[in-house]
């Protein structure tokens, strides 16, 4: 990539590609949608939010009941060294609340940092609730981390990308690459890089030191599209030796959508975190097509 397009250097990020397949994490294991190493004697968190519901009938209300939050992914340092862990932490756990809430209309995650070494006796995770979007709540994963560099699509400065537009044309009409989806940001679910933005970049400030926060976790719907899948469908996933029977040969199956989820129309929850604080205060952004 920097051989063709030298610009992009200072751009370069390493991110980890988590690949979730369904399987049958255990509490110790770094899954997404598994049961969580968390100890029997920490209340399990709940959502006291407003929330955002639909009914079968089409309409719209608000509930204020309390929910329990449910697992989304869970880290072992030692099955992914390369993430900045808090000095004194090994394992990081992300849950949300399923419903959607009032301002992003999406599920509303928290971050947890803890040491697994103090966790005695694990907790049984509670029911989600019964009225929670089952599109919300993922299926049980295990991982294949695999770290990656990628460049920024969405987040490339407008001159540098204005600078380098004759060159992403030419490539893509003698390749048939376009830089946007088969050579810049990794699709799918992922730990730090860049966030896979849908539409405009909106990245967080911090409100306590008002820095810019960096992404900690993109949580996509999908781990690839109609496009994103002829460079970053994994070779093991692929039907021929050539890779060029489609796709859609793993439409909604494990390669495609292992974790079972929609955000939205196909869109992603992006985690960020403020690693100059020393709590590392955390946000989120939502979008979708």
């Amino acid at each position: 990539m920097e051989a063709l397009f030298p610009e992009l250097t200072p751009f370069r990020r390493d991110t980890i590609r988590l690949h979730p397949r369904p399987g049958r994490p255990s509490p110790h294991d770094s899954s997404v949608g598994g049961p969580l190493l968390w100890p029997a004697e920490e209340i399990w968190p709940v959502c006291r939010q407003e929330h955002y519901l639909r009914t079968f009938s089409g309409e719209r209300y608000y509930d204020e009941s309390e929910v329990y939050l449910v697992p989304i992914v869970q880290i072992h340092r030692k099955d992914v060294p390369a993430l900045p862990f808090p000095e004194g932490r090994d394992l990081l756990q992300v849950m949300w609340c399923p419903f959607q809430h009032v301002g992003l209309y999406c599920p509303e995650p928290r971050v947890f940092w803890r040491d697994s070494r103090t966790v005695e006796h694990v907790a049984e995770a509670p029911s989600p609730d019964e009225n929670a979007p089952e599109q919300h709540i993922p299926r049980p994963c295990v991982i294949h981390p695999e770290t990656v560099q990628e460049y920024p699509s969405q987040d490339l400065p407008k001159e540098i990308k204005n600078a380098l537009r004759n060159r992403f044309e030419k490539i893509e009409e003698e390749k048939g690459w376009s830089y946007h989806y088969h050579l810049s940001e990794v699709p799918g679910i992922k730990l730090g890089g860049y966030p896979g933005w849908t539409q405009d970049p909106l990245w967080p400030e911090c409100q306590w030191c008002e820095r810019q926060m960096e992404h900690l976790l993109t949580v996509s719907s999908w781990e690839y599209d109609g496009e994103s899948w002829r460079t970053w469908l994994p070779a093991e996933d692929r039907e021929t030796d050539s890779g060029e029977e489609g796709w859609r040969a793993h439409w909604n199956k494990d390669a495609h959508s292992p974790t079972g989820m929609t955000l939205g129309d196909a869109g992603g929850v992006y985690i960020f975190e403020c690693r100059s604080c020393p709590e590392r205060p955390m946000d989120y952004r939502f979008d979708c097509s």
